[in-house]
């Protein structure tokens, strides 16, 4: 098989859990901003986009160069062997993005590179005149960053946070790669209970079982790269059947979700049923002021009320008081909570064993550990 540069990008604050499943599933890796790069051929493809629960997109590298004139974006877009990753009926519109370069007009980067392979493609498939790119899609990507241009192929398609369970959301969704990161970062096993006391739509809950679980979280929907005829359909074949084999569907699991809106607890349930938990989850309503706990050794996520509306603030600062009051009950519980609140630890009453600055969208957050005393 072909080797490939290949780069799994994540949001800020993540890298290092893609890397680890990166590493996981036999690839070394090196690490920057948001981006994780690796070697890997086909089969490689076909398994990142299936297993990385952390990651936003894979994206294949299909050339890197500088430049700071149009006619060296042309050039050097035009020198690189395009026919190896598109077929001579490939639909494949440019995006683009530059950040503190020379060449700044994103349009006129998009119009160039599309002409540079619109030519070696001419030149690769002896042909005259326009591609009436019918076939199968390739979403291209032009990012200028310092006038380094980096030309990439997606081959995810639909982010990877869209695993195909989520039928309804609420108000402020957490992604579902965001809450598989929670979980990652807590390291939760099976063997102890697992509590979502802000359980919303189910996001967090539902990551946890497919942990538990060793589900892959592509296992139900599709990617763009399957549809290209030069990955073979029996690697995707393969992929997902070792993905069957190696999921714990017996493995029993603790895993309950509280919210106080019992419309929420409806959402939740059909999401958890859609992910083909619906009886392994147990969500109840209830407010967080109420909340008790079973077991030793359990662990806490949960995604809070930020209070980023005004006059919400109070309401945030209330709840988190209420949760520091009532783990104190249970030392042995760690607690892991993502807020914006600054004061979050002196409103919980207790100093966070540890913070990562994490990015919930566009809105800067910590996730306060609170590790519990085992027993």
């Amino acid at each position: 098989m072909t080797e490939f540069k290949l780069v799994a990008t994540s949001a800020m604050g993540l890298e290092s859990l893609v890397a680890d499943e990166v590493k996981a599933l036999g690839y070394k890796t090196t690490s920057e901003n948001g981006k994780i790069y690796f070697q890997g051929d086909e089969l490689a493809i076909a398994k990142t986009n299936l297993w990385l629960r952390v990651a936003d997109r894979v994206r294949i590298v299909a050339g890197e160069f500088e430049a700071t004139t149009f006619d060296d974006l042309f050039e050097q877009t035009k020198a690189i062997p395009w026919e190896r990753f598109l077929p001579v009926d490939a639909e494949f519109p440019v995006a683009g993005k530059s950040v503190k370069s020379t060449l700044y007009s994103v349009p006129d980067c998009q119009a160039i590179v599309k002409k540079a392979i619109v030519e070696r493609l001419k030149i690769a498939y002896k042909r005259i005149g326009f591609f009436d790119e019918s076939g199968p899609l390739f979403k291209l990507e032009v990012s200028i960053l310092k006038d380094k241009v980096t030309l990439t192929i997606d081959s995810s398609g639909t982010g990877l946070h869209k695993r195909g369970y989520r039928l309804a959301q609420g108000d402020a969704p957490l992604k579902e790669t965001l809450a598989a990161a929670l979980v990652k970062v807590s390291r939760w096993n099976p063997n102890r209970p697992f509590v979502d006391p802000f359980c919303g739509s189910g996001t967090i809950a539902i990551e946890a079982a497919m942990i538990g679980q060793n589900i892959a979280p592509g296992y139900n929907r599709e990617f763009l790269s399957e549809e290209w005829p030069w990955i073979n359909k029996n690697i995707w074949d393969q992929v997902r059947e070792e993905a069957e084999d190696l999921a714990k569907y017996d493995q029993p699991l603790d895993i309950s979700g509280f919210d106080y809106d019992p419309r929420m607890i409806k959402v939740a349930q059909e999401n958890a049923a859609g992910a083909g938990f619906m009886d392994l989850i147990k969500f109840q309503t209830c407010d967080v002021r109420d909340l008790t706990l079973e077991g030793l050794n359990g662990v806490m996520v949960g995604n809070p009320p930020y209070g980023e509306r005004l006059g919400e603030v109070e309401e945030a600062e209330e709840i988190t008081q209420e949760l520091g009051r009532i783990m104190k009950n249970y030392p042995s519980w760690s607690v892991y909570m993502l807020s914006s609140l600054e004061n979050y630890e002196k409103m919980y009453g207790h100093r966070a064993t540890k913070k990562r600055k994490l990015f919930n969208g566009f809105i800067r957050t910590d996730l306060y550990q609170f590790w519990g005393q085992r027993q």
